[in-house]
């Protein structure tokens, strides 16, 4: 505890924030409660349990160093003895209701990351990447060199490919306190040196000198000589244990079987997979305090802007456009400009300050460069630059100009596509449909283009009146819509669109909105159907709903639980306001609404579209994972999708728990998900939801059996449960999912690529669910050099095909530029089913001038390029030359806690 005579004020931040970590352990030793640590190992303490306590530690000591704008500083007494959960620090700081959604998810993406060390081939064995087999001079150049590669790649924008590294990064740290025997040698603070490359690693033990005794027992808690050089343990057999060493230890360690027989390290509570058990606490202690460390010295190094886009240590998103700049856009254009000055202006200096902004040109034949600032002048500069020049037929590159805005638009955010013309390059559908769910963006396409009309602007050809079909399937993968508007309206439908990003500016600014995140309630049936109404619900965590309705309307109405109805007449009525552009008409319903079941009658022509959104601090991030048993580190395998034929696991995180009420009211709880077909809705199946944790943090799980993903086409999660009052709660994820048929992973050696250098990539596709004939392309963004040893595999049931691949780069390559390696497998005949893709993203770093971990805090300029389309990493895997076999984890199955999360 704090000394009675010293206050708070009096500490220096340092001191601060180690008294405020020494606070927040409980007494079972566990930083937060054990939600992912193993059920064969319980109290222990997992990396992700690391590394979100770290992230949290600071971003609550960057929250009380710079005090919020218009709102009383934070005082650190009212964190002490508490534990630390994003949605408190967020409502702390910017105040009741702001989301920390993304700011969970970024911490998601790090932490899977983290933990993926642990799992995939690449990396899993290696030695230098764990601190194992007495690599500590080579573990600790390999944990600089990814810290090295994360700030690169933040200062370029890149911030998943940063947050990978930084995961991988941070493993490596957290490893090095379980498997050497630095808390043995009795120290009591993180290794001085660990993190300065400068700074050399002294009294290493050397290859002659014995280490460790032999021991018999599952537990050895003194097995190491009594000496005090630093050494850690072998594992498995490459390398070979030299004699007298110590090894790993644990019942899947080979090498422990071999005297001196036991082992040191101290990963979790059980004897059984650490026979240092005993110091498994005090080794997490040191470890967290090294991770955030690590956290404050790229903090450091970024700066506290920088910093916060890293974490998204932000409730604001950010803003993407993808403009068609043929002649005929000229209102299209004026439109989107107009738009983006109003978000800008808007919400500049406010906590929705958009933190990035993408820009993405197209027209025929070409696309691009894209553009991404963090200066919202340097955006609307490049932005007022654009004009309607030249071009004039139809179709346009308009999907590959989406693919490149997605690569550069952070995860969860809006992108907002203007064009009036079809694309040329519908191949590229479902790699986009992909991506979108991938980076989990939602793409709104308003097209000034009628699709049964067949005249306009020029044509090489007659097209098709199904030639937006890709925009329609691109937009349902993302859970956006496609919007047809006419050149006079185009500005008021896209003023309305925009209206959920400014909705939120004009509720925060005064101070009296408590949900800012706005959702897409589920509509029953989810499309019209003739002579049957819509019907959605309306919870008391629901306010400021809207009912969008366009396309051929002749006319609608809505009713309240109450019976009152109102037609489509523009203007005031009983239930809200409604106003009409053309065929397009929004209502927006009298707040508060009335809570219960409402309808929708929608009469039209064709198949009208209806959307119904509120704003609610009350949502989910969900994720996939597959149970992993038969390793030193069991967990879950992470997914971005879920693959036919495999038992998996579903991962719920609710978000805005504790945004609404006073402490100790009844707080929501869900019971169950909904696994319901997209477009026609049909459910597929219900599975409860187990809690893991306390309730507060919102993490629940669930077990999905092989055959309820054995339905091809997307589905939609569905959350259902009650509010603290009994009443009825709905939530939908915003994006679909699919069902991919092979489990495809692509991955590429730790590290990064030099220019004039060759690297060896890896690839593995697994069926689980059958035979399978199958084509493979690969592509390359930018045109690198890529050959592969694998272009065509059939697999049986439980088979395997492993692949080579080899990329050059160029001496030409830019330096601290992203490369994409893109992978794409689909059935021939005889095996329909939708494409599974795979994206891997790599860094290509010029020469180390100088410690990047030394130099000034950088603030992130405008950047310019002309990369082509690519993607971002799904999941990987290794290769051993174009051969078949059996799945690499052997057993899948039995129920773990949650996502990728070992106990190291």
């Amino acid at each position: 505890m704090l000394p009675a005579d010293v206050p708070l004020s009096h500490q220096s931040p340092p001191v601060l924030l180690l008294l405020l970590l020494l606070q927040l352990l409980p007494p079972t030793a566990s930083f937060f409660p054990n939600i992912w640590s193993l059920l064969a190992a319980p109290g222990s303490v997992t990396h992700q349990d690391l590394t979100e306590e770290a992230a949290l530690n600071v971003t609550l000591q960057l929250f009380l160093e710079q005090p919020p704008p218009g709102r009383p500083p934070l005082q650190l007494e009212d964190f002490l003895g508490r534990t630390l959960l994003a949605d408190d620090l967020f409502a702390s700081y910017f105040g009741p209701g702001f989301p920390s959604r993304r700011f969970r998810a970024a911490l998601g993406e790090v932490s899977r990351a983290n933990a993926a060390q642990d799992f995939l081939p690449t990396s899993r064995n290696d030695p230098d990447l764990h601190f194992d087999a007495e690599r500590l001079g080579q573990g600790r150049m390999r944990l600089v060199g990814a810290l090295r590669e994360a700030l690169v790649a933040a200062r370029a924008l890149e911030h998943t490919l940063a947050r990978q590294r930084l995961g991988a990064a941070l493993h490596a740290l957290q490893d090095f306190y379980s498997h050497s025997n630095w808390v043995e040698l009795g120290q009591q603070q993180p290794h001085p040196h660990l993190l300065w490359p400068r700074q050399e690693l002294r009294s290493l033990a050397r290859v002659d000198d014995p280490t460790c005794s032999d021991c018999e027992e599952l537990s050895c808690p003194g097995n190491l000589l009594g000496f005090t050089l630093l050494t850690s343990g072998y594992f498995g057999t490459h390398p070979s244990k030299p004699p007298g060493k110590c090894s790993h230890g644990g019942r899947f360690d080979r090498s422990s079987s071999q005297p001196p027989r036991g082992g040191i390290n101290k990963d979790s509570t059980s004897p059984g997979f650490s026979p240092h058990h005993t110091l498994h606490l005090q080794a997490a202690k040191l470890a967290l305090q090294a991770s955030i460390q690590a956290f404050s010295l790229l903090r450091n190094r970024l700066g506290d802007r920088d910093f916060s886009r890293l974490l998204d240590i932000s409730p604001a998103s950010s803003l993407s456009f993808v403009l068609d700049t043929t002649g005929s856009m000229g209102e299209e254009i004026n439109a989107a400009k107009i738009q983006a000055r109003h978000i800008v202006e808007q919400r500049r200096g406010s906590p929705m300050e958009p933190v990035h902004y993408v820009l993405v040109p197209f027209h025929d034949p070409g696309f691009g460069p894209v553009f991404t600032t963090s200066d919202p002048d340097s955006f609307w500069q490049q932005l007022n630059e654009i004009h309607a020049l030249g071009g004039g037929d139809e179709p346009e590159m308009c999907l590959s100009a989406l693919e490149l805005a997605l690569l550069h638009t952070p995860p969860l955010s809006d992108i907002f596509v203007f064009t009036d013309a079809s694309p040329k390059d519908a191949m590229l559908t479902s790699r986009v449909e992909s991506l979108t769910q991938e980076r989990r963006c939602r793409v709104t396409f308003l097209v000034t283009e009628d699709p049964s009309r067949v005249q306009g602007r020029a044509r090489r050809e007659v097209l098709s009146p199904l030639r937006f079909e890709p925009y329609e399937a691109v937009a349902l993968a993302s859970g956006g819509e496609v919007i047809f508007t006419k050149d006079q309206h185009i500005q008021d439908v896209a003023a309305i669109v925009g209206d959920s990003m400014a909705d939120l500016v004009n509720g925060l600014t005064q101070c009296v909105a408590t949900t800012v995140r706005r959702v897409t309630l589920p509509l029953e049936p989810p499309v019209v159907v003739s002579g049957r109404p819509l019907v959605f619900s309306v919870d008391a965590l629901l306010q400021k709903v809207t009912v969008r309705i366009h396309r051929e309307v002749s006319s609608f109405w809505i009713r309240n639980p109450a019976g009152v109805s109102q037609g489509q007449e523009e203007g005031e009525g009983p239930l809200g306001h409604t106003r009409r552009f053309g065929q397009f008409w929004i209502v927006t319903l009298n707040d508060p609404p009335q809570t219960g079941t409402w309808e929708i009658q929608v009469t039209a022509e064709g198949t009208p579209r209806v959307r119904v959104q509120a704003q609610t601090s009350l949502d989910f991030l969900f994720y996939f994972g597959i149970p992993m048993e038969d390793g030193p580190h069991p967990g879950l395998y992470p997914l971005t999708q879920p693959v036919a034929g495999l038992q998996t696991q579903l991962l719920v995180e609710v978000t805005g728990l504790g945004s609404r009420g006073k402490p100790g009211d009844p707080r929501p709880h869900f019971s169950h998900i909904v696994l319901r077909g997209v477009p026609d809705g049909a459910e597929r199946g219900q599975v409860p939801l187990e809690p893991t944790g306390p309730r507060e943090r919102g993490l629940l799980t669930a077990s999905l059996p092989p055959v309820l993903l054995s339905t091809t086409g997307p589905f939609s999660v569905e959350l259902i449960g009650q509010d603290g009052e009994g009443q009825g709660l709905h939530r939908v994820a915003t994006q679909p999912c699919t069902v991919v048929p092979v489990l495809l992973e692509l991955s590429g050696s730790p590290g990064f690529l030099a220019p004039g250098s060759k690297a060896p990539l890896s690839l593995r596709i697994t069926s689980f669910s059958g035979p399978q004939d199958l084509d493979l392309r690969t592509s390359v963004s930018p045109s690198f050099p890529l050959t592969s040893n694998l272009s065509r595999v059939r697999l049986e049931l439980n088979e395997s095909a492993w692949g080579s691949l080899c990329l050059e780069v160029p001496d030409s390559a830019m330096p601290d530029s992203v490369v994409t390696v893109t992978v794409t497998v689909t059935g021939r005949e005889a095996s329909p089913g939708p494409p599974t893709h795979a994206f891997l993203r790599l860094l290509v770093l010029g020469p180390a001038l100088q410690d990047p971990l030394a130099t000034p805090a950088h603030s992130s300029g405008p950047i310019l390029t002309s990369t082509s389309p690519a993607s971002t990493l799904v999941t990987q895997g290794r290769a051993r030359g174009g051969r078949v076999d059996k799945p690499w984890w052997g057993t899948v199955g039995g129920v773990l806690l949650l996502l990728g999360l070992a106990s190291w």
